[in-house]
């Protein structure tokens, strides 16, 4: 709304220093700045309000040091993440852009997915919460969504540098020239020379004319990716300040991300991708980041709120889909690694544990306790300290994400 304010405002009065939010990164430090004052200070608020509505965690009794002492935290926390994510956006980034309208879907549905489930635990009782199917149901609509807006709306495009004019260009210090935008289900591959991959190849190897059906088989794609985020990120949510903090570094990786690919100049410096009004993402990204950073005031341990479905699968299916919208997707498991590292240790606990009991008659276990982070509460490490070393590793994977935009 302001941008469109100030931009009226440039455009019939000439006022000096109007012209400052046409720049993205004037927007997005102001976004980041908005949230995170929002998140901490109304965010108190909002704690004392769902603590006075008897909105409190009940915990299952799984051995835990210092589980016992959580029960009655206010959760549903997670309404201060999207309230300060998506004032700041609304107010700051041009609406008008598919990807500012994608993610505020994005957020909005997911968040309504996780609030319902919130919703039934706390006052319906039920410890179950919404059914695994209806979440998995919720995460497939959007999948749908997402993927359908990205293969057919015309606003989502890429664009080709012209090879033959590359080399007179650098020499003569000037802007890279752009084959005209084009629709395109190019995606960029990690470490890999010559990195980028059509979705469309998965079916064009048939025949070229299966080219127009290749949205069946990305969309598809596009669900997984979704899904195993958000359910990443919901696992992840176990301890305090786990997957708030987590969140964060990865949120600031796919701002670079987003900020590169959207630049003419430094796409054609880094070689990458060219994508046109990407660049939006990264005002959406900061309110998001800051909103992140301000709920961790409040849910570093010891917490005084959790952000309970509402925040873990919001925060998943946003990820999930600035990563796809940026074409990062496949580097969504190393990007992501401590969402992957948590899935993965259930699956595989699981998984194990139904082998051997159908096998020996018994069920044997490869992890102490899953989740991964679990695992480490019962070898006798603090929660704080686990969580620290978590977001350790977290800041590694981000730095070898940063690296893949040279390194192939």
């Amino acid at each position: 709304m302001l941008y469109y304010l100030f931009e009226y405002i440039e455009k019939h009065y000439q006022l000096t220093g109007a012209s400052v939010f046409q720049f993205i990164t004037f927007r997005a430090a102001l976004a980041i700045i908005l949230s995170l004052l929002f998140s901490t200070i109304f965010g108190k608020k909002i704690i004392t309000y769902l603590q006075k509505k008897q909105v409190g965690e009940s915990v299952r009794d799984l051995g835990l040091e210092g589980q016992i002492e959580k029960a009655g935290t206010p959760t549903m926390g997670g309404v201060i993440i999207i309230l300060a994510t998506l004032i700041p956006v609304l107010l700051l980034a041009k609406l008008d852009n598919v990807y500012i309208i994608l993610l505020i879907v994005t957020t909005l549905w997911m968040g309504g997915v996780g609030f319902t489930d919130d919703y039934i635990k706390v006052f319906k009782k039920d410890k179950g919460g919404l059914s695994g199917k209806f979440k998995i149901l919720g995460q497939v609509g959007l999948g749908i969504f997402v993927g359908s807006v990205m293969y057919f709306h015309s606003g989502v495009t890429i664009k080709q540098e012209k090879i033959s004019s590359n080399v007179v260009q650098k020499a003569q210090n000037a802007l890279p020239e752009f084959h005209p935008e084009e629709q395109s289900l190019k995606t960029t591959i990690p470490f890999v020379k010559n990195n980028e991959f059509d979705y469309s190849n998965l079916v064009t190897w048939i025949s070229e004319d299966f080219k127009a059906y290749a949205w069946m088989v990305f969309i598809p794609i596009v669900i997984f990716i979704v899904a195993g985020v958000s359910n990443g990120a919901n696992l992840t949510d176990g301890i305090d300040g786990l997957a708030a903090g987590s969140s964060v570094i990865i949120v600031f990786v796919l701002a670079i991300f987003a900020f590169v690919s959207g630049h003419i100049v430094f796409s054609d410096y880094l070689n990458v991708m060219f994508i046109p009004r990407i660049g939006e993402l990264v005002v959406f990204i900061a309110a998001f980041a800051g909103a992140l950073i301000g709920f961790l005031w409040y849910n570093a341990y010891p917490a005084q709120v959790f952000m309970g479905d509402t925040g873990s699968l919001t925060i998943g299916g946003v990820i999930a889909v600035i990563a796809i919208a940026v074409r990062k997707e496949l580097l969504v498991p190393l990007l992501c690694g401590i969402f992957f590292a948590e899935s993965l240790s259930v699956i595989l606990q699981v998984s194990w544990f139904k082998y051997t009991r159908k096998k020996y008659g018994e069920g044997r276990r490869i992890f102490k306790m899953s989740p991964l982070h679990h695992h480490y509460q019962k070898g006798g490490y603090h929660e704080s300290k686990i969580v620290t070393r978590f977001w350790i590793v977290g800041i590694f994977l981000a730095i070898l994400s940063i690296v893949t935009l040279k390194l192939r």
